[in-house]
């Protein structure tokens, strides 16, 4: 065995003991009730996407793991708005509005999580417009929110076609969030930029330069493109020596984390440099990392070595992991 070989093995073998990516590969279990009521809004997107006219409404929610709440109360408030944003960037929409939903002991311990979801608002220019609040006699915090947002041309998760380009647009512009799996490129940036970033996805769909595509969340890249497959009934092959990440940062704990500002897009090859030159324009590091395929299978790659990743599991809703 080479390096390549050595060092992919070992990706692997941490890929597949990541419960991240089990959690999202095997996640249409969990909204398969949603889609018997869905009637023809499809479910698997970042988005619930509903036809307004010529336009779409984007209509999605967040809901914070009550341990980050716990941890770390200001930015579990930050995050709750922020990762709405950007599912409505994700579809190629541009947000209107969030509300929110909070259950705490006290309005002591909810004034820290306000402050939080209080400066993403002020700082995406996105008004919180009301929402739940409840005051409990439990010890523990609850918060989530939703967010509504419109689309003239959508993004989509169902759309990723054999032939695509896979693309990885993340912005290194931050750091690590304490010990989480969570990559901080948002809270201490200037809301201009913030704000002109998020643009850039609405910007590319009208284009008419990417169809499909989906907002990198927990399970980082291999368990968004886990969900992105299902959508699409298809396959890719992902080069995870491509993949641009922080300097200093190990591949293996990368490829499993939430960037704030990180999208897979899936881009006809004849519009890829367009998309690459156009986050360039705004210091965000987009590359050429893979392709679409046709055989519902995803393989990974680094250097010379080649091995599939199993995903029965994502496109047979019967199936479980053991």
């Amino acid at each position: 065995m080479n390096i390549d070989e050595a060092t992919l093995a070992d990706l692997v073998s941490f890929l597949s003991a990541a419960g991240s990516i089990r959690d999202k590969v095997r996640i249409q279990q969990a909204y398969e009730p949603a889609q018997r009521l869905a009637g023809e809004t499809r479910v698997g997107d970042d988005c619930a996407a509903i036809r307004d006219g010529e336009d779409w409404l984007l209509f999605a929610a967040e809901g914070m793991l009550p341990s980050f709440v716990a941890d770390d109360p200001w930015f579990a408030g930050y995050s709750a708005v922020m990762v709405n944003l950007s599912d409505v960037a994700a579809m190629g929409g541009r947000p209107l509005a969030v509300v929110d939903v909070l259950w705490s002991p006290g309005l002591d311990r909810s004034g820290v999580i306000w402050e939080g979801m209080s400066a993403a608002s002020i700082a995406y220019r996105v008004p919180i417009v009301g929402g739940h609040t409840t005051v409990t006699n439990e010890d523990a915090t609850y918060l989530a929110a939703a967010v509504l947002g419109k689309a003239k041309r959508l993004i989509t998760s169902f759309d990723a076609i054999p032939g695509d380009d896979l693309l990885v647009a993340v912005d290194l512009r931050g750091s690590w969030r304490n010990e989480k799996p969570f990559w901080n490129a948002s809270s201490d940036v200037a809301p201009e930029r913030l704000r002109a970033d998020l643009e850039l996805l609405p910007a590319i769909a009208e284009l008419g330069w990417c169809r499909a595509g989906k907002d990198i969340s927990n399970g980082g890249i291999v368990g968004t493109l886990a969900m992105l497959l299902h959508c699409s009934s298809a396959g890719a092959e992902l080069r995870l020596d491509q993949i641009p990440k922080p300097e200093g940062t190990s591949l293996a704990r990368w490829i499993i984390s939430f960037p704030s500002f990180g999208y897979l897009l899936c881009v006809s090859p004849e519009f890829s440099n367009r998309v690459i030159e156009r986050f360039a324009e705004r210091d965000i590091a987009c590359t050429v990392s893979g392709r679409i395929t046709a055989d519902r299978s995803l393989s990974l790659g680094y250097g010379g070595a080649r091995v599939p990743f199993p995903l029965a599991e994502a496109f047979d809703p019967r199936a479980r992991f053991q």
